[in-house]
């Protein structure tokens, strides 16, 4: 029985938190008065590092800059970030968990601060799509495969 527990797989958040934020109107107050047709702009990025056994720091960097063809309404940059409890998984599990399905978890509370941060700015409230990161990280896989 105790044999058991000891190769138990385990996952839990420890923490949620925003790790570093960014938001910047750099020709404001002149964008307001305009009717503009902007484009958007997203960057993903996953991070991830171990702090101590079993417990990791995963970090969802998303970057956004909306802009029209001369100039950017305004960049916003999100660091959203977890620290997670990962025990007994093989090499394997762990990379998909940390790149894949810890990211799926710290979405929502990106997309949250992004739509928060906009909507305090004055600009018209941006709706993120749903990220499929278990795709992102499955092909990230495959390419590096075809590299090899």
């Amino acid at each position: 029985m105790l044999e058991e527990k000891k190769s138990q797989k385990i996952f839990k958040i420890q923490r949620l938190y925003i790790k570093d934020v960014s938001f910047e109107v750099p020709h404001s107050p002149n964008v307001f008065d305009k009717i503009l047709e902007p484009t958007i702009e997203l960057d993903l990025n996953t991070v991830s590092k171990k702090i101590k056994s079993d417990v990791f720091e995963v970090i969802l960097k998303i970057k956004i800059i909306v802009k029209t063809e001369k100039l950017v309404l305004f960049a916003c940059d999100v660091d959203q970030a977890g620290i997670f409890f990962i025990c007994n998984f093989k090499e394997k599990k762990l990379k998909y968990c940390l790149h894949a399905y810890c990211p799926n978890i710290l979405f929502p509370y990106a997309r949250s601060c992004i739509s928060t941060l906009v909507a305090y700015a004055s600009f018209p409230q941006i709706n993120l799509d749903p990220v499929d990161f278990d795709f992102l990280y499955f092909d990230h896989l495959k390419r590096q495969q075809q590299k090899i």
